[in-house]
């Protein structure tokens, strides 16, 4: 079933809740709706538009949130789910600078990336590939990062969150999913540095590989 942005009374955004619980609180006049979502919820007796946002008729007052929780969903938001290093399609975490190397889980250090450059990266600094990546990795901020980080996405959100941070993110040119690319070795662009060397072109049909000059 859908979900439903909850605004608070000041339009801050709250949180995200099920459609059946934000359609409690309207119907209990503990909230307005201020966005449809298309869906029609019928009754015995009735039919009722199911909200997509709603805002509370009362101020809560929220106790004061730290920073942004690092999870999965909230790092591939930040990164628009792509690899930061090639741009491709983002599969997985990785460290810039490695745990092993003394690097640490914290927002300003994990990034998202493919599978591919994340197996050529394993354990070695940027320096050592020649990589680099176009902005260095930051933690979000702003009360829409409240929605963002869940990974729940609906496009009609996007007017009430845009004020409260996370504009990069909410003005993607799909906000609500991302979109899909294949990761093939066609497709795949190779940062610059040793991954070169790691993944050589393949000889064409009826071309003699020539031999390595000693």
């Amino acid at each position: 079933m859908p979900h439903v942005l909850v605004l608070n009374a000041s339009y801050e955004p709250l949180g995200v809740v099920s459609m059946r619980r934000a359609l409690i609180l309207v119907l209990n006049h503990k909230a307005v709706s201020l966005e449809d979502s298309g869906v029609t919820l019928h009754s015995a007796t009735s039919a009722l538009p199911a909200p997509s946002v709603v805002r509370l008729t009362r101020f809560v007052r929220v106790p004061f949130c730290g920073p942004v929780p690092l999870t999965r969903r909230a790092l591939f938001a930040r990164d628009h789910g792509r690899c930061v290093y090639c741009g491709a399609a983002a599969t997985s975490v990785d460290h810039v600078i490695p745990r092993s190397r003394g690097g640490q889980h914290r927002w300003d250090n994990v990034v998202a990336a493919c599978r591919r450059c994340n197996h050529t990266k394993a354990d070695r600094h940027l320096t050592e590939l020649g990589w680099r990546m176009k902005r260095p990795p930051a933690p979000p901020t702003g009360l829409a990062w409240r929605i963002i980080g869940t990974g729940i996405k609906d496009p009609r959100w996007r007017p009430y969150l845009e004020p409260y941070g996370g504009a990069d993110q909410l003005r993607a040119p799909q906000w609500g999913e991302y979109e899909h690319h294949d990761h093939t070795e066609a497709a795949h662009p190779v940062p610059l540095g040793r991954a070169h060397a790691a993944h050589p072109a393949p000889a064409r049909r009826g071309e003699q590989k020539e031999p390595l000059s000693a």
